[in-house]
């Protein structure tokens, strides 16, 4: 009797767990009956008829992330290079996820590889470092494109590493060393340009204000000269002047006579002193009488006269 019921309460379990079933939040099942898709389960409870439904596939709903394997893959300009990546993809359709494709994952996987080894073919070297993100958006919608009969959604692409050969990388490493190099050259030669430019302009300036003070002390002393003959002639005028009105008094003209023979003997006495060769006889010094007695004469001739 005991056995009877232990076995009718573990055929009732059973009937209950076959009746019953529980789809997590994380999944969406896909029910077949008796071996023909019946309908996709959502996350909650629901009830299936024992031995006749049955859970035939389960379908992760969240993203999924796919690592794509490293593989050997040649650029535009004939580079052999290794590239990984990863892709991320999420079941919309858990019935053409089931019975679209063997295995979606698999799938979605080479499909990357074969798509990403297209891609790279059509790019040199460099636009594969420098293009990233294009490359990326590219092989998305091409995956996308081929994976939409799947029931699946690539939701991007990331090219992960960028592996050139050893031979690339040497080649590589010494272009760029070049290239350093050559920037540090055309620094040095640009700097040199400037420092002689700079050199240039200030000994421009430096004639330039040379030119400038030597104009301006012309012409200051050109004002001085002018301002010097102006006093000289003033004085000179005044001092005319003052003889000519000396002269028109009475024994102005003998006074004038007297300063000129003063000066004369005494620069004839200062000549005689100085000089090597003797013009005129010694006695010539004594002239000051001699022109008292021509004036004497003159005087007496013009008193006859008159």
């Amino acid at each position: 009797m005991l056995a009877s019921l232990t076995i009718a309460l573990l055929a009732l379990i059973f009937i209950v767990v076959k009746l019953i079933l529980i789809v997590q939040m994380k999944e969406v099942c896909v029910v077949e009956r008796l071996g023909k898709f019946r309908a996709v389960m959502e996350p909650g409870v629901h009830f299936l008829i024992p031995f006749i439904d049955r859970v035939a596939y389960r379908h992760e709903t969240r993203e999924q992330v796919l690592d794509i394997p490293a593989q050997s893959c040649i650029s535009r300009d004939n580079i052999q290079i290794d590239v990984d990546g990863l892709v991320y993809i999420q079941v919309m359709d858990g019935a053409k996820a089931s019975y679209g494709i063997e295995d979606y994952r698999r799938a979605s996987v080479n499909l990357a590889q074969t798509t990403m080894r297209s891609e790279i073919g059509k790019l040199n070297l460099s636009q594969t470092f420098s293009e990233r993100d294009a490359l990326n958006e590219t092989i998305v919608r091409e995956i996308d494109k081929a994976s939409d009969p799947w029931g699946i959604k690539v939701l991007r692409y990331e090219v992960r590493n960028i592996t050139p050969s050893d031979n690339v990388v040497h080649t590589l490493e010494k272009q760029m060393e070049a290239e350093r190099r050559k920037r540090a050259e055309i620094t040095l030669a640009l700097a040199e340009k400037e420092s002689t430019i700079n050199l240039s302009e200030g000994q421009r300036q430096e004639a330039i204000n040379l030119s400038e003070g030597d104009k301006q002390r012309q012409i200051n002393e050109a004002h001085g000269r002018a301002r010097e003959i102006e006093i000289l002639t003033n004085a000179s005028a005044q001092g005319i002047n003052l003889i000519a009105k000396a002269a028109a008094r009475s024994g102005g003209d003998k006074a004038i006579k007297m300063r000129l023979m003063e000066q004369f003997i005494k620069q004839t006495g200062d000549i005689m002193k100085t000089a090597d060769v003797s013009v005129l006889p010694s006695d010539m010094a004594k002239l000051e009488g001699f022109f008292e007695g021509m004036d004497k004469v003159t005087q007496t001739v013009q008193g006859a006269k008159s």
